[in-house]
């Protein structure tokens, strides 16, 4: 366990999103790469190494806003941020990710969908596949009902949603199976019993697809299937979206975080796991609690503005300025 200190504004978050992007290829944080360059520089760059289950690891990512990312693993061209991935797992919690909580279903379809290829390998690419799917559906109905096109278009991509959704449904429900124990052992310990995960949906058919055509059709848009599914984030029954504390809220996807490391290190290699900003507002005895949590395997890094908010003794202390990292 890595502890990084120092004052607001010093950096602490820059080096977890350096982290973030060496290893995943994109920022947790900025949605543009124009965003990581440093202002009046043309591009940017990430260097890192490593070792991960004892094989040296050297990762080398280049930014430069228009471009294309270019990423080198172990002296490789890699063709996407997506093969990086494959190959190096990272965690992270910041503050900003409450929205996975309290923000509505898509926020938690898209996180669930991540954890998914994360847990399955091999079943990655299926949320992409079948939003593609869907995609290709709405613009078919679209041109159905212009008239450009006759309904006998819209059967093919009628039949790939629904056999699509219906893996992606199997899949969610397996991926929140896998996660439900560890995330309520983990919600449990931090002050949050009774936290559940609840996957609220069904696989659609080309029948119910077609009973409802009339009204796909008026709205150009797929109106059933997974894309529109709830997952639902509750303790003690009460649905943490609508009726949890902001401290509810941030313990239920630091859970989250927590629970997806406890599968993946059970599974293979423990992921790399960045928590920023995640003690300033967990009182003494949630503090001691995540302090055994993390203490368990893997690495993990920490941030905090006073080395002294972490309870339990870290492996290595780092202090930020503004433009340094010095060990503590």
């Amino acid at each position: 366990m890595v502890l990084v200190s120092g004052a607001n504004g010093a950096g602490k978050t820059n080096l977890l999103e350096a982290l973030h992007v060496g290893t995943q290829g994109f920022s947790p944080r900025a949605r543009s790469d124009a965003y990581l360059v440093r202002f009046g520089e043309s591009s940017g760059r990430v260097a890192l190494e490593g070792t991960r289950a004892d094989v040296g690891i050297e990762v080398d990512v280049v930014l430069a806003p228009g471009d294309t990312r270019r990423l080198r693993l172990n002296g490789d061209t890699l063709r996407s941020a997506e093969e990086l991935r494959a190959r190096l797992q990272t965690l992270v919690f910041t503050p900003d990710r409450l929205g996975v909580v309290k923000g509505g279903p898509a926020a938690r379809r898209a996180y669930f969908d991540r954890s998914l290829g994360r847990l399955f390998p091999s079943r990655a690419q299926l949320p992409g596949e079948y939003g593609t799917a869907v995609g290709q559906r709405n613009a078919a109905l679209r041109r159905v009902s212009a008239g450009l096109a006759s309904p006998d278009a819209l059967r093919p991509w009628t039949e790939r949603v629904t056999e699509l959704g219906s893996t992606l449904v199997v899949a969610r429900q397996e991926t929140l199976a896998l996660l439900s124990p560890s995330f309520e052992h983990a919600a449990a310990s931090l002050g949050l019993p009774e936290a559940t995960l609840a996957y609220e949906g069904d696989a659609v058919t080309s029948e119910q697809l077609q009973a409802r055509l009339a009204r796909d059709l008026e709205r150009g848009a797929t109106g059933a299937g997974p894309h529109l599914h709830e997952i639902r984030i509750e303790a003690g029954r009460r649905d943490l979206r609508s009726y949890g504390s902001q401290g509810e809220q941030r313990v239920a996807v630091l859970a989250l975080v927590l629970g997806e490391k406890a599968v993946i290190s059970e599974r293979s290699v423990p992921p790399l796991l960045l928590l920023d900003d995640v003690l300033s507002e967990l009182d003494g005895d949630r503090r001691r609690a995540l302090g055994e949590l993390i203490s368990d395997g893997g690495q993990t890094i920490v941030t905090a503005t006073a080395a002294a908010a972490l309870p339990v003794e870290p492996s290595q202390s780092l202090f930020v300025t503004p433009g340094a990292v010095v060990v503590a």
